[in-house]
């Protein structure tokens, strides 16, 4: 397991050096980004442990002036990020059988970790900004909300989006992170 985070790694850096050009069109090329991911893990797309699904190629990113930044898969997904434009795209990873999610640090919490009740200190209190994210289709939508209620890890909460009224209730994944079900 320690090989293949340092083979992970050593990838990134390697892979920065080839910049992700523009496409035909003028916007970031996504076949490179998504070979570049593929490549950092090491895992074709729809494997266990790879991307998902291919990128959505509707998707018209601004290209970014510097490699795009690949973060260590947590939470069950990778985010590519342009630091210099702010964009990011959180890409999915396929499960392995009985698996739910991953924790903070990449390790994989099996499914009988994930049911029971949520232990351990309130990490998001009543009237915290918080991220809320919802999941479909190989993609993420996030927009701020405030917590309605205190709320531990693994614990499901109201909180009420910033450009809506209409409280949800989601589960809290981490400090100041709630995700949805579906839109």
């Amino acid at each position: 397991m320690a090989r293949k985070a340092l083979a992970f790694f050593l990838l990134l850096g390697a892979s920065a050096a080839a910049h992700a050009a523009t496409d035909a069109s003028g916007f970031e090329d996504l076949d490179k980004l998504e070979g570049r991911l593929v490549g950092a893990l090491d895992v074709e797309v729809g494997k266990p442990g790879g991307p998902l699904t291919h990128l959505d190629r509707r998707l018209k990113l601004k290209p970014c002036p510097v490699p795009a930044t690949i973060d260590p898969p947590a939470l069950g997904a990778v985010a590519l990020r342009c630091e210099p434009l702010g964009w990011r795209i959180r890409v999915p990873l396929m499960k392995a059988p009985g698996q739910t999610a991953t924790a903070a640090g990449g390790a994989v919490m099996p499914v009988a970790a994930r049911a029971m009740p949520a232990l351990g200190p309130a990490v998001i209190k009543r009237g915290d900004p918080v991220e809320l994210a919802a999941t479909d289709n190989g993609f993420t939508v996030t927009t701020e909300a405030v917590a309605q209620e205190d709320g531990r890890v693994g614990g499901r909460i109201r909180v009420k989006p910033v450009d809506k009224g209409a409280i949800v209730v989601g589960e809290v994944v981490d400090t100041g992170r709630v995700r949805v079900t579906s839109f």
